[in-house]
């Protein structure tokens, strides 16, 4: 037995027996010609470690720029003087979870402008440019990646790490009709790359629980999250439904959390830190190169020796290639201490958390999807990411409250 399995076992969580209940279904007696009825299953619930919300454990704050366009990621080719660049940015709050099935698109894409030739440069080496460069060298190529920073240093090391797929990724009045199923293909082929991460050393990816607090109906929440949403982003995770779990009701006293609605669901979580680490050790092993390099102009790209280059510059790219298309949003993040034990995550009103292994993510977001549009301010907020954490405290004051 590990260790975890003793402290959980051993009633090191107090709120673990304030009810009496485990989160199992009531046992129901069934004799030999009853059919099973139609209740609700529910697995146990695990013990919940509270987690320790004091603004000093806070160690770190950071901010990410996410790169949002309005007709989603641009994924198209270009020629600038010789060179065919083949483009892969603008995924929003989306760039890890779509990564592979976007490097898919793009390295076909690539591979046909290369017509025979075996060499090819990626400019960026953040979420969108290392999986394009790894599928480049699954592909056969020999790859060189260019960047001015690698992780931690690049904008998609400061992500929360959640598997996400259509978080603000276009506008529906935005957004082409063939690029519903575009996305749910991309989405589709990284949800499947990403299971051959689950259960390796580190932990890159794994399977998490998450939990929906609220006090108003699924209805009451859903037309509350509509009213936030001013500029109508696409919502395409229906599309995908089988993937993960769906969102089930707890019973009431199941869990120690005291709002009148406790819903849970599993979702996959991105160690960034390790699995960046992973995605460039198999990048360099398979002999990738990487060179830094900055670029401020698409002509010094097009002087590079490669003949075909893909360009994941992220945010950088409104700047590099001119699009004023893409719109920053801006994400703050405070970093609690990892805790020994705590594996899951809270949605509660407008703030999001996330416990990973390199550190608890608290996520306060007052707009909804709107929080941060068009602000391009990458100063850490010390006031709000303080003001996040006092409203982690809210919910285990108000479960300690209940439990009194």
């Amino acid at each position: 037995m590990d260790r975890r399995r003793f402290l959980q076992g051993s009633g090191a969580f107090a709120f673990a027996g304030m009810s009496g209940l485990t989160g199992c279904a009531k046992h129901v007696p069934m004799t030999a010609n009853a059919t099973a009825p139609s209740l609700p299953l529910y697995d146990a619930v695990s013990p919940i470690i509270p987690i320790r919300a004091d603004i000093d454990r806070i160690f770190r704050i950071t901010v990410c720029l996410r790169p949002f366009r309005p007709a989603g990621p641009r994924l198209d080719v270009e020629r600038v003087g010789e060179k065919t660049i083949v483009h892969n940015y603008g995924h929003g709050g989306s760039g890890w979870s779509l990564s592979w099935g976007s490097a898919a698109v793009v390295i076909d894409k690539a591979l046909a402008a290369l017509d025979g030739k075996r060499e090819i440069a990626v400019v960026g080496c953040g979420a969108l440019g290392l999986t394009a460069a790894t599928s480049a060298q699954r592909a056969g190529l020999k790859v060189t990646i260019y960047a001015k920073e690698r992780p931690p240093f690049v904008r998609s090391s400061r992500a929360t790490g959640s598997w996400t797929p259509d978080s603000r990724i276009a506008l529906t009045s935005a957004a082409a009709p063939e690029f519903a199923t575009q996305w749910e293909s991309m989405a589709r082929t990284s949800f499947a790359m990403y299971q051959s991460y689950l259960g390796m050393a580190g932990n890159p990816v794994e399977w998490t629980d998450r939990y929906q607090l609220s006090d108003v109906s699924r209805e009451e929440q859903a037309a509350h999250h509509e009213r936030e949403d001013s500029h109508g982003f696409v919502h395409y995770n229906p599309r995908i439904a089988d993937l993960v779990p769906s969102q089930h009701d707890l019973p009431p006293g199941s869990t120690p959390f005291r709002t009148k609605y406790v819903r849970r669901t599993t979702s996959l979580t991105f160690n960034v830190a390790d699995y960046s680490r992973q995605l460039i050790n198999d990048f360099l092993i398979a002999g990738g190169k990487i060179e830094t390099r900055e670029f401020h102009t698409p002509q010094e790209i097009a002087a590079l020796p490669e003949p075909v280059a893909v360009n994941c510059t992220g945010y950088a790219a409104r700047a590099l290639w001119n699009d004023e298309s893409i719109v920053p949003v801006r994400g703050q993040i405070a970093w609690l201490i990892p805790q020994e034990g705590v594996n899951y995550g809270i949605n509660y009103g407008n703030l999001n958390v996330l416990a990973r292994r390199d550190g608890i993510v608290v996520q306060p977001s007052v707009h909804g999807d709107d929080d941060g549009w068009g602000e391009t301010d990458e100063t850490p907020d010390r006031a709000a990411a303080e003001a996040g954490v006092v409203a982690l405290q809210s919910v285990y004051k108000r479960t300690q409250a209940g439990r009194a």
